[in-house]
């Protein structure tokens, strides 16, 4: 478990640039869909009209950000040109998603294609589920006591005239006279 530090004004921070780009009407979220696809988790998101020299993407502290920049039309102003209606947001635009620490920040990818960015975030191997073979071994017949063979039968058979103790399982270690 991943500890992390507790920064109260972390989210307030980031609910009330929510909250005045929606008042304002100024939509400079990118908008995104995250789903997971086997052991990757894919973030699309929309940036249409975006120059993808304008794309810088950088993970710090498990907070992957992503920022773009769109810039205005220049449009001509005179008595016979002009805007009639601006709807589109331009400027700089920033989004930040928390990485849990089972994901593996250091194989992101990105692409860039027709207006949409697709970030593919794999899950570290660590985090995988990992199974365990399980082999069928030799188990060792531990003898206790004096055995003999009989070769009538070839049977071993165990000696109640000795009162041996176990031999010990696994390395023994020599013995030591004085």
């Amino acid at each position: 478990m991943a500890l992390v530090e507790y920064n109260p004004f972390r989210g307030l921070d980031r609910f009330f640039d929510q909250f005045a780009q929606m008042a304002s009407g100024d939509s400079r979220l990118m908008p995104m869909d995250l789903y997971r696809d086997g052991d990757d988790f894919v973030a699309r998101m929309d940036l249409p009209g975006v120059d993808p020299s304008s794309i810088d993407i950088d993970v710090h502290d498990n907070v992957l950000t992503v920022r773009a920049e769109r810039k205005a039309n220049d449009v001509k102003h005179d008595e016979h040109s002009g805007w009639v209606s601006r709807e589109r947001s331009y400027g700089s635009f920033a989004r930040q998603l928390s990485l849990d620490s089972s994901l593996d920040a250091s194989r992101i990818t990105a692409d860039y294609t027709d207006g949409e960015l697709v970030l593919t975030i794999p899950v570290a191997e660590e985090a995988k589920p990992q199974k365990i073979q399980v082999t069928q071994g030799q188990h060792r017949a531990v003898t206790v006591g004096d055995s003999k063979t009989d070769t009538t039968d070839a049977k071993a058979e165990t000696s109640t005239d000795a009162k041996a103790a176990p031999e010990p399982m696994g390395p023994s270690e020599p013995e030591h006279h004085n």
